[in-house]
């Protein structure tokens, strides 16, 4: 009998409906598709509102996993395709969605709905996804004036950090914590390469560190990367993490002690920003073309 591996890089998929809200007595019901490299979010917004996400992990096609995405939001608001107005898609397989009435770009997007989950005194976005890490700056309406990227390198992203997970045998969801249960924070790792990180994982942990103390150090070294490419472009003060590590306390945390910044919380999912702006983007093609 094969015995089952556990699969510790997985994270926990979510999903969301305001309980408080009838879609029915909705105007305008807008769509936005995120397909990123790890993740899809599906969102819905009735009237420029937040109502109701799903997220999911990315598969092999764009089109399914646009598709699943969607159906996960459709199947707990009973909504269908044919309620919404208009679909905005962005991402990575942004061109590929079926059903989208639009395609926009992730930098656009992910300033808007960061705009919406922060509010509008928000001007700089850590973007930290499946595969790049995005800094933006926007002004008071969220309109994107400035971004730089990082998409060269796993390093300092959720793939990353999904394979340290595995090397380590510890589930990502717990690595934040984990991070922080050790006697006195250790030196980062010399390389975030995620090949070569996993070499000098091994190596420490063969030296006698505690996989606590490993995960810290790799977490430290990612803030480290991170709070670099911040700094080529500066932090514009009110900040605000978004994506899938910033529920990762263990680097966001050692992101604002190097910044001497506090990122700006917020109740809303993280990982739904780029959707959710592409949600809001398309209310506004539709108020805009009501209007005309």
């Amino acid at each position: 009998m094969v015995e089952e591996k556990l699969e510790y890089w997985r994270w926990t998929e979510s999903s969301h409906v305001d309980s408080d809200r009838d879609w029915r007595d909705a105007r305008v019901i807008t769509l936005g598709i995120d397909v990123g490299s790890v993740s899809t979010e599906a969102v819905v917004c009735l009237d420029g509102e937040l109502y109701a996400y799903n997220t999911i992990r990315t598969g092999a096609n764009s089109p399914d996993s646009a598709n699943l995405a969607m159906e996960g939001v459709f199947a707990k608001t009973g909504l269908t395709l044919e309620d919404i107005h208009y679909t905005v898609g962005t991402g990575y397989g942004r061109v590929n969605i079926p059903f989208a009435d639009k395609a926009i770009t992730e930098i656009a997007c992910h300033g808007r709905g960061a705009h919406y989950m922060g509010g509008p005194t928000i001007r700089t976005i850590l973007d930290m996804g499946g595969q790049d890490c995005k800094v933006i700056h926007i002004n008071e309406l969220g309109k994107v004036t400035n971004f730089l990227m990082n998409d060269k390198c796993a390093a300092g992203t959720g793939r990353g950090m999904e394979v340290i997970a595995d090397l380590l045998e510890v589930p990502v969801t717990e690595i934040g914590e984990r991070s922080f249960d050790i006697d006195e924070e250790p030196p980062a790792v010399s390389d975030i390469c995620v090949v070569f990180a996993k070499s000098e994982a091994m190596a420490r942990l063969k030296e006698g560190w505690s996989k606590n103390k490993v995960i810290a150090a790799y977490c430290r070294a990612m803030s480290e990367r991170v709070c670099s490419l911040i700094n080529r472009i500066g932090v514009e003060e009110d900040f605000i993490i978004t994506g899938g590590i910033a529920k990762n306390i263990g680097v966001a945390r050692r992101i604002e002690s190097i910044l001497g910044v506090k990122a700006r919380e917020t109740t809303f999912d993280s990982q739904i920003a780029g959707a959710l702006g592409a949600a809001l983007f398309a209310y506004t093609l539709v108020t805009k073309k009501n209007k005309g």
